[in-house]
């Protein structure tokens, strides 16, 4: 299969971790295959790292911003400049295995209404110690747009080591042709939106490796250059933004119902979640006085 594909890593001062990410795309035994890297106006020495590799190889293609983009807006720049049909987004310190293009590849031509497919990936956390976990459910890969809809919300509320929508390979037009908002959990609403847009396949094999490590929510927030107030309310609002899209989306009546019942039921479990810890937290705090 002699399609372009396109890799597309956005970077905030990453000098000291991007050669080995870089290094594996380009290591891949997909032979036509471009890697965007969007420098989101790094003030290390990642700009030099980068225009050394790229004129060392034409497969990349190197952008800087000069000024801070956002870490959204970074990384849907990264998707719009990429021309490949197809587009695989990574971290600036994530590894492919050489076989994770190709391998992906042939799970999109073995069904063509595809527009998604995970692999296994591995994380590595804090302690050093790589996990991963097998996904072997079906209903992603259903017709039924609403099918595929309530089991990427179920996912949600499972271990992250399942699937990673975000870093799977997807058409392009569709990835781009999504529309995105910058808040929290963006990436959850993002997996969702991509759900109802057609059916995924999976590749159980691990052909990347991610680190991974929990952040609060509010570190989030400010990193992703929203109020930190929005903390608080994370679950209503990314709700909020699921039942519009619903509302938004090509379904008939009954999948719309059956869509909004979806996300009542991940907010429920989401808000039962909430209680129970900050009602540990507050039982810790009454112990102390």
């Amino acid at each position: 299969m002699s399609d372009l594909v396109s890799i597309a890593l956005p970077v905030r001062n990453g000098a000291h971790r991007l050669e080995g990410a870089i290094r594996s795309v380009l290591a891949q035994d997909h032979p036509d295959l471009e890697l965007v890297v969007s420098d989101n106006a790094s003030t290390d020495g990642t700009e030099e790292l980068c225009r050394d590799l790229a004129a060392a190889d034409p497969r990349i293609v190197y952008h800087r911003h000069p000024e801070n983009v956002g870490l959204l807006g970074n990384f849907v720049h990264a998707a719009r400049i990429s021309r490949g049909a197809y587009l695989r987004w990574m971290g600036d310190d994530d590894r492919l295995e050489p076989s994770c293009v190709s391998r992906s590849l042939a799970a999109f031509a073995a069904d063509e209404r595809t527009v998604l497919v995970t692999t296994q990936v591995a994380y590595t956390g804090p302690d050093g110690v790589p996990r991963t976990a097998p996904y072997d459910g079906t209903a992603l890969s259903s017709a039924d747009p609403v099918t595929r809809f309530a089991e990427m919300l179920r996912l949600l509320n499972e271990s992250h080591l399942l699937i990673d929508p975000l870093y799977g390979m997807l058409r392009r037009d569709v990835a781009t042709g999504i529309p995105r908002r910058n808040m929290l959990r963006e990436d959850e609403v993002f997996a969702a939106k991509l759900a109802l847009a057609g059916p995924w396949a999976h590749v159980p094999e691990v052909l990347a490796h991610r680190n991974w490590r929990a952040e609060r929510i509010a570190g989030v927030a400010r990193r992703l250059g929203v109020p930190v107030w929005q903390s608080h309310l994370s679950n209503t609002l990314q709700c909020r933004e699921l039942l519009s899209w619903v509302r938004r989306a090509d379904l008939t009546d009954e999948q719309r119902r059956r869509a909004r019942a979806a996300v009542l039921r991940m907010y429920a479990r989401r808000q039962r979640r909430t209680v129970a810890h900050r009602s540990r937290k507050l039982l810790s705090l009454a112990r102390l006085v």
